[in-house]
């Protein structure tokens, strides 16, 4: 008797495929490993042995197939070798996902064309915590080396706990009485084409892993321990524009910040198991997990305010008659030169353990976990130039030239900004609020996030007939997110006061032991070097002096904590039966999920000095999620499945959270007739929700592990959020501080306490419809000769509508973050007697991306289309005195593809654009 719950355990199975068995609880294959040895011993001396990427598109294969639920799968082509350099690379190759590129780094997944906000991911079947300010993984944080195979559920079934809206990946480490044993160790070294942008971050990296997996005590006893170190420096010239105001009826660059940007990753990642399973029936494991992940990022560049507002003189140069001039010349240019830093410090701890009892009756399966992340984030901007406050000095005068390709502009200009005579420190535009000397900024942020929990399932065997198990569970996690910002304005020493009008330092030589050599350049936009710093070392110094403020450049106190209880119980039917001729296996169950949410945060009236009040807020509710899997094998390796389920996705942490300004006018206004209002997060959001349809359609081919799958869904969205919506609060806590006006319009208004506060609320509903089709295709299967040859080739489409309704005034449609209308994604490779080559494809169209703004917020922009092209050759080494050593030559980017987005439906607006370069590897692992 084969059960669901078999195929879906925590715990060791035994499996054909030593990868398949890394997928349980998810959708392994059960077989029995010793069966499996037994024909491997037996096989033919000319058998075909496949390895490498057509093993590991093999072995994905066998885990689509043979999963009761819909669902995509990866496998590593190696022990510490996935078929990309990370897994957020893999995962966008499958079909239906998309990733985001962040530094040049993809990053940001979306499933089936919803962004990280609505699917989750899980290590070994587990959830875990996330070191950003929302619940989305940041995948870099998990070294690529030490993933062994993912799976991503298309379709929920009862059982999965910590599901996602759009879907939910597994990712899952090596279980050790399933694998060989094995020692592994590589080795890569990496750089990119641009060299080294700024003198504090190398030009080149690598990447070293070493990995365990043993067995002892009669194979009853299983160890597996992997270390990998990366230290991987990456290069973004990034051009950013302001906008486009009218000038004379042209639409000219308002101003502008280019910058030469690094990001210099150290990681150290490492993960163990201990495997234990004395007899058939009993098996237990305990799973370990760590990262210590940095980022350093510097970035150096000049902000050019270009609009006559802000001073500078416009002259339009040459027009060909289009809405943008071809040359414009800016004169009495006030720039402001920036030597930002960012510096991020992540350490991620998980622990799982799991027991697991199977008779022929019955199978009790228990999991406790833990996971912890901390962050601590330092953003600095250092600010330098001609004057103080743009007075009185020299200016420059900037050429803006339109370009034909590449870069939307190239530059001319009269300055040396590397002449540090004329470049000093100084607040060079005034920006210090009250008349502060504001020569720098620092965003000094700390999130720590922690993670219980406890799983239970106990399941029955039924003998014969259309049920094959009944399975029922609980589940308690319990989570707490806290975040804190500590902000301070960077004024120059030497002064009596840091205000400009009490006699403060207003401007200041860059001390010799800050500068740095080289200098940095703006080279690729036509601009000469600029001078080149470290913020920190002045910070620590003494140079600049701190003066902390409260809520500057945020719309609302950024400390918070969210806590959650969230408590699950599920029962499930396997289905294993024959109906009307069909085979038909699958499952129907239903989720009934209760959740409690509170946030701690903190109320503040604004302004930098306001004195701020804690808050609190929450609510508890619960959801039933019902699901129903079914798969009907309709022919010979011919699958046709359908799904249905509810599903939900949790709200971000971030808008979660209790905290809030305050205003107050001197009039009732709105229709509260209120003179209280402000913005903030909303501790009483409620989960996105879903109703979904899936139907695939699925062909093996006979013994080559190749495919052709189409498939598509539809969902009904609902409890969407829009963050721009109102909701009441009472404001009756302020009434004592009000001023005799303000308390002359509290008492016209009738005494109003309530008041409107602009912020997340539940809101938005729609629908999101797509087709996904997969050919993986082993030219072997044509012919003989084509042994070796193959290509992969996914293409997937989405359409989406979503309507907010507000309160009051009509509906209107927004674009859903992450959705991509056409993705596609193709690889054609050989892989034949140690050779192996591939060339990898990458398209999505263009998409509503999430950025990072001032003061780590969040913006939203629409992007250009990206195609990405990736190649990679090698050879592996299958007799000799070298058996068991591979070399790899990897390129990456190889048309150097930008990252570019827009503004205002214009694809001429252009705000960003980034270009990373080509990125080469080169590497060599060995196996003994």
């Amino acid at each position: 008797m084969t059960t669901f719950r078999k195929t879906l355990r925590v715990g060791a199975s035994t499996t054909a495929f030593a990868i398949a068995a890394l997928a349980i609880p998810s959708i392994a294959v059960a077989q029995d490993a010793a069966a499996s040895a037994a024909a491997d011993d037996t096989a033919p001396e000319d058998a075909i042995i496949v390895t490498g990427y057509r093993q590991a598109l093999e072995s994905a294969a066998g885990l689509k197939r043979d999963a009761p639920v819909i669902a995509e799968a990866f496998s590593a082509e190696d022990i510490g070798k996935l078929p990309d350099v990370s897994i957020a690379e893999t995962l966008g190759r499958l079909p239906g996902l998309a990733v985001q590129r962040v530094d040049g780094r993809a990053q940001s997944l979306s499933v089936r064309g919803l962004g990280p906000d609505y699917s989750n991911s899980l290590l070994n079947g587990r959830q875990v915590v996330s070191s950003g300010d929302n619940r989305a993984v940041e995948y870099d944080q998990y070294p690529a080396e030490l993933i062994n195979n993912g799976v991503i559920y298309k379709t929920p079934y009862a059982g999965l706990v910590g599901q996602g809206l759009a879907g939910t990946v597994d990712l899952r480490t090596i279980r050790p009485l399933d694998s060989e044993e094995v020692i592994s160790v590589s080795g890569r070294l990496e750089f990119n084409e641009d060299g080294s942008l700024n003198p504090d971050v190398p030009g080149w990296g690598y990447r070293a892993t070493g990995t365990y997996v043993d067995q002892f005590a009669d194979d009853t006893l299983g160890v597996a321990v992997g270390l990998a170190y990366q230290s991987s420096p990456s290069q973004v010239q990034k051009f950013n524009a302001w906008g486009y105001p009218d000038d004379a009826g042209y639409a000219v660059l308002g101003g502008m910040k280019p910058f030469s940007r690094s990001v210099d990753l150290d990681r150290l990642g490492m993960f163990g198991t201990l495997e234990l399973q004395p007899s058939a029936e009993w098996n237990t494991a305990i799973d370990l997990f760590y990262a210590d992940y940095r980022e350093r990022i510097p970035q150096r560049g000049i902000e050019f305010p270009f609009n006559p507002g802000w001073g500078a003189g416009t002259t339009i140069s040459a027009n060909s008659g289009g809405a943008f001039p071809d040359s414009v010349t800016f004169r009495n240019v006030q720039p402001v030169v920036r030597n930002d830093y960012d510096r991020k410090d992540t350490q991620t701890f998980a622990a799982g353990w799991n027991t697991r009892y199977e008779d022929d009756n019955w199978f009790f399966d228990f999991d406790a976990s833990y996971s912890r992340s901390e962050r601590r984030l330092q953003q600095v901007e250092s600010y330098s130039g001609l004057t103080f406050a743009a007075g009185a000095g020299p200016s420059d005068t900037v050429v803006v030239n339109s370009t034909d390709g590449g870069f939307p502009y190239s530059f001319t200009n009269q300055i040396d900004y590397s002449n540090t005579n004329l470049i000093q420190l100084t607040d060079p535009r005034g920006w210090g609020a009250g008349g502060i000397v504001q020569a720098g900024f620092i965003n000094d942020t700390t999130t720590e996030d922690e993670l219980w929990s406890l799983r239970g399932e106990a399941g029955y065997k039924v003998e014969g007939g259309f049920i094959d198990a009944l399975v029922v569970g609980a589940a308690y996690d319990d989570r707490s997110k806290a975040r804190d910002i500590t902000q301070n304005f960077l004024s120059l020493k030497g002064g009596p006061s840091v205000y400009a009008a009490q006699g403060a330092t207003t401007r200041l030589a860059i001390p010799q032991s800050a500068l740095l050599e080289p200098i940095a350049s703006l080279g690729f936009l036509g601009f000469g070097p600029q001078v080149a710093y470290d913020p920190f070392a002045l910070i620590n110094d003494g140079t600049y002096v701190l003066t902390s403020v409260q809520s500057s450049s945020l719309p609302f106190p950024g400390d918070w904590v969210v806590n959650e209880r969230v408590y699950t119980g599920y029962a499930r039917a396997d289905l294993d039966a024959d109906l009307g001729g069909l085979p038909l296996t699958g499952n129907l169950g239903v989720q009934v999920v209760r959740t409690e949410q509170s946030s701690d945060g903190f109320n503040s009236p604004g302004g930098i000095a306001a004195v701020q009040t804690p808050v609190t807020g929450g609510d508890s509710y619960t959801h039933v999620l019902p699901s129903v899997n079914l798969s009907f094998e309709v022919g010979s390796d011919m699958f046709l499945r359908f799904g249905a389920a509810r599903t939900l996705a949790r709200p971000r942490m971030d808008q979660l959270n209790a905290s809030y300004n305050a205003s107050i006018a001197n009039a009732p206004q709105g229709s509260l007739n209120s003179i209280f209002s402000g913005s903030g997060g909303n501790p009483q959001l409620r989960p996105y929700v879903a109703d979904g349809v899936d139907a695939s359609y699925e062909y093996y081919f006979d013994g080559a592990g190749g495919y052709l799958a189409v498939a598509t869904y539809y969902k009904w969205l609902s409890n969407f959020v829009n963050p721009n919506a109102s909701v009441v609060r009472d404001f009756s806590y302020l009434v004592p501080s009000l001023t005799g006006t303000q308390l002359a319009a509290y008492n016209g208004s009738g005494q109003q306490n309530l008041g409107f506060v602009s912020g997340p609320d539940n809101g938005a509903e729609g629908h999101i419809f797509g087709v996904e089709a997969t050919l993986s295709m082993p030219f072997e299967t044509l012919t003989s000769a084509l042994e070796g040859f193959g290509f992969q080739t996914s293409l997937s489409y989405t359409e989406s509508q979503l309507t907010v309704t507000p309160p009051t005034g009509a509906s209107f449609s927004v674009d859903v973050p992450g959705l991509s209308k056409w993705v596609v994604n193709s690889t054609i490779y050989f892989e034949n007697s140690g050779f192996e080559a591939r060339l990898s494809h990458r398209y999505r169209s263009s998409f509503l991306a999430e950025f990072i703004g001032i003061s780590a917020s969040r913006s939203f922009r629409q992007t250009y289309a990206e195609s990405i092209f990736d190649a990679q050759i090698g050879y592996r080494f299958e007799e000799g005195s070298l058996e068991g050593l591979s070399l790899t030559l990897q390129a990456l980017n190889l048309t150097d593809e930008p990252f570019i987005n827009y503004q205002n439906g214009d694809r001429a607006q252009i705000i960003d654009y980034e270009s990373y370069g080509r990125t080469y590897l080169i590497g060599a692992s060995y196996r003994f």
